[in-house]
């Protein structure tokens, strides 16, 4: 268990997450951070914002990034004929 934060890249600055979450894993974190990406798009897209952050950073208790989650990794892929 520990604590994983989630961190927003938008327009080249971080906006840290002050609090983190108790986590069990990387693994959880990853499925944390892509549930809160949808969110964040579904959101956007339901307001009508023009742009959205790029990505979430999980980061560790010491701020050392473990991953970075693209937002643009959570959109479906094109339909093809």
């Amino acid at each position: 268990m520990g604590r994983f934060y989630l961190y927003i890249k938008a327009g080249g600055d971080l906006h840290y997450d002050e609090e983190g979450i108790e986590l069990p894993s990387i693994d959880a974190a990853r499925k944390e951070a892509l549930l809160s990406a949808r969110e964040m798009l579904a959101g956007a897209i339901k307001a009508g914002k023009p742009t959205v952050p790029e990505a979430l950073v999980i980061a560790d208790e010491n701020g050392e990034t473990l991953e970075v989650v693209p937002l643009a990794s959570v959109l479906p892929e094109p339909l093809r004929n």
